[in-house]
């Protein structure tokens, strides 16, 4: 009998491993998938982006963009990661309640010269974890990027890609996308989604950065009044949008903690970054409604495709705080009311003789605080953390967020864009934009065969 129990016992435990080994992989491969498809964020950032430049300025836009996708990365290795788990309680680096905190925890997960920022064969999990976070900040930069083209130089654009994406925006998921953050252990925050963190932060930023960088020469007239310049391929900016809401079903899933993995606290089924629970069939569901909502909104509000696929996104953006716990009907309104909002807030920054190329200030910004406000309006009293004695998620938590969120974006989207200025790394100079990026800072042009070049001579009828 004691044989026996004993070799059930040592099945049992050789099932556990077992388990616990394939529960790994599938958790490394469900982190491994939301990297390709973020990197879609990046390829509809691309094409959106060149289309809504004009011809001559379509390849500097998108280089601007791919070098800050690719200096993001070793900066976020170096800085980005570190600063998320250090900081959550604040500069004083000190552990939170969870315990995945402080200035020790980081030291141990994400010292960049440590054996597990490396081949470290133990751990499975880590560096896709990681993947997926630098894919987040790659998208701040990107959701700058498209309202600062045409006039930026890549050099001035590349260091504020830098001080958002690896410094700026981590700080701000520390403190409010991490159980052991202060606000949402102070005030119940909730941002599943990143409404905040991630959109919000960008988007102020980005409103910071054009008010130094100022308007596209010919935008504005004397009397204020604004002009539109259009983009050189409307069909192109169509399908890059197209693309980022692709994508942004593997940012969402990206949002997801894989149950069993070390930064989960519960078992069995798949968390929020505050450990309470979510499920994939309730994210499909509200992913939907908030492209939907937002879509119809915005169409019925200007008529204007661009708009449209904007408040596609947009619909998205307002949701996806609270994508976790909202009744998919629910939803669809909250989107509806972003896609609302959004083309309005443009006008008014236009009004403001700000030149927001794509709208990213209403889009992200704005749409990102409607988003994280609509959480304490249609979700208060739901636990902000599984944890005994948790607060509950409130609107006045919620607002406290937002206003932190937007101030964290702005002030040192304005104080480094100002300093750039003074540098002269900021803005090209006049001839150069009236010339076209393209040439004087690729220097290649984006059509040579037909756009720009000189008419056949006429030939003499015989």
């Amino acid at each position: 009998m004691e044989e026996q129990i004993a070799a059930l016992t040592a099945e049992l435990a050789a099932m556990k491993d077992s388990m616990a080994g394939l529960n790994r992989t599938t958790a490394e491969t469900f982190y491994w998938l939301t990297i390709p498809l973020m990197v879609l964020i990046h390829a509809g950032f691309l094409s959106y982006e060149m289309g809504a430049s004009r011809a001559k300025n379509a390849l500097a836009s998108g280089i601007k963009n791919i070098l800050a996708f690719a200096f993001i990365i070793p900066t976020f290795y170096y800085a980005g990661w570190f600063i998320y788990w250090a900081f959550p309680t604040g500069f004083t680096m000190t552990p939170g309640p969870i315990g995945t905190s402080g200035w020790d925890y980081a030291v141990g997960a994400a010292n960049p010269v440590g054996q597990v920022m490396g081949p470290n064969v133990a751990d499975s999990a880590t560096g896709v974890f990681f993947g997926a976070f630098a894919m987040f900040a790659a998208t701040t930069a990107s959701i700058m990027s498209g309202s600062l083209i045409e006039r930026i130089r890549i050099v001035g654009f590349t260091i504020l890609a830098i001080v958002l994406g690896s410094f700026v925006w981590i700080l701000g998921a520390a403190w409010g996308w991490h159980a052991d953050g202060w606000l949402v252990t102070s005030f119940g925050y909730h941002d599943f989604g990143a409404s905040g963190v991630v959109h919000a932060i960008a988007g102020f930023f980005t409103l910071g950065v054009l008010i130094n960088l100022g308007a596209r020469i010919g935008k504005f007239n004397a009397d204020g009044t604004a002009n539109a310049i259009a983009g050189h391929s409307m069909p192109m900016a169509l399908v890059g949008l197209m693309l980022i809401i692709a994508g942004f079903w593997g940012f969402l899933m990206g949002c997801v903690i894989f149950p069993g993995e070390p930064w989960s606290w519960g078992s069995g089924i798949f968390h929020s970054i505050y450990g309470t629970p979510v499920t994939l069939s309730g994210m499909t569901f509200n992913i939907l409604m908030g492209f939907a909502g937002g879509a119809i909104a915005a169409w019925v509000m200007t008529h204007d495709p661009f708009w449209m696929m904007s408040g596609a996104l947009g619909g998205i953006i307002s949701v996806a705080a609270g994508l976790d716990l909202y009744w998919p009907p629910m939803a669809f309104v909250i989107a509806m009311i972003g896609g609302a909002i959004m083309p309005l807030v443009a006008g008014y920054v236009e009004k403001l003789r700000i030149d927001d190329a794509v709208g990213a200030v209403a889009l992200h910004g704005v749409v990102g605080l409607w988003g994280v406000i609509a959480v304490g309006i249609f979700a208060s009293g739901y636990p902000a953390l599984t944890a005994e004695g948790a607060p509950v998620i409130t609107l006045y938590g919620q607002v406290i967020g937002a206003l932190v969120m937007a101030a964290l974006g702005f002030i040192p989207g304005y104080l480094v864009s100002l300093a750039l200025k003074k540098l002269g790394l900021l803005r090209v100079p006049e001839a150069a934009e009236i010339l076209g990026l393209d040439k004087v800072k690729v220097p290649v042009e984006a059509y040579p065969e037909f756009l720009g070049a000189k008419p056949a001579p006429a030939t003499p009828a015989e």
